[in-house]
């Protein structure tokens, strides 16, 4: 596995070793020790989440927050999004920056959220399946996000706007203004 720097602290693509031969392919698409060694982090997994969406769907900025923060990393095995993580830790160098990458089922990338950071992501192929990993479990009392088109953070979701399929919920997100952090 390799480790990339995203230019957010703490946040991490990681890239891991494909054995591939003429009948397929194999790579280990997660190790504790090896992430541990690697990234210098010590977390612990304990949910793993699967979504399905169509072209067009956006999803996010969400976060849980206080003792039910999460940290996540995320891939995908069908299709490709833009995956956005936006660090929204007061007394981080980075906060309100955000970073931005294309994830697939053919590259393979996986990036790493740490704590203190909203999450979404757009579907940029016909359809995705997109699987995180968690390390704390998800209480719907601890949900936050930030709407998907807030001006300051200005996250292009590579999906024009009539095309944008964005969920009730999530429309009712507030600006990253008003966000309380987490």
């Amino acid at each position: 596995m390799e480790i990339e720097q995203t230019g957010l602290k703490d946040c991490l693509i990681i890239k891991p070793r494909v054995f591939e031969d003429a009948r397929g392919y194999f790579f280990e698409s997660f190790n504790q020790s090896a992430f541990e060694e690697k990234t210098g982090l010590s977390g612990r997994f304990v949910q793993d989440n699967e979504s399905h969406s169509s072209y067009g769907v956006i999803r996010g900025l969400h976060a849980q927050t206080g003792e039910f923060a999460q940290a996540k990393l995320v891939r995908v095995t069908k299709g490709e999004v833009l995956d956005v993580a936006v660090d929204i830790r007061p007394s981080s160098p980075t906060y309100g920056k955000h970073f931005a990458v294309r994830l697939s089922a053919e590259n393979k990338l996986q990036m790493y959220i740490p704590r203190g950071f909203i999450h979404g992501f757009s579907v940029l192929s016909k359809t995705a399946e997109f699987l995180y990993k968690c390390d704390n479990f998800f209480n719907k009392a601890s949900e936050t996000g930030v709407i998907y088109n807030d001006a300051d953070l200005n996250i292009d979701w590579l999906i024009p706007e009539n095309d944008r399929e964005i969920s009730e919920k999530d429309l009712l997100l507030k600006p990253f203004s008003a966000l309380q952090h987490i």
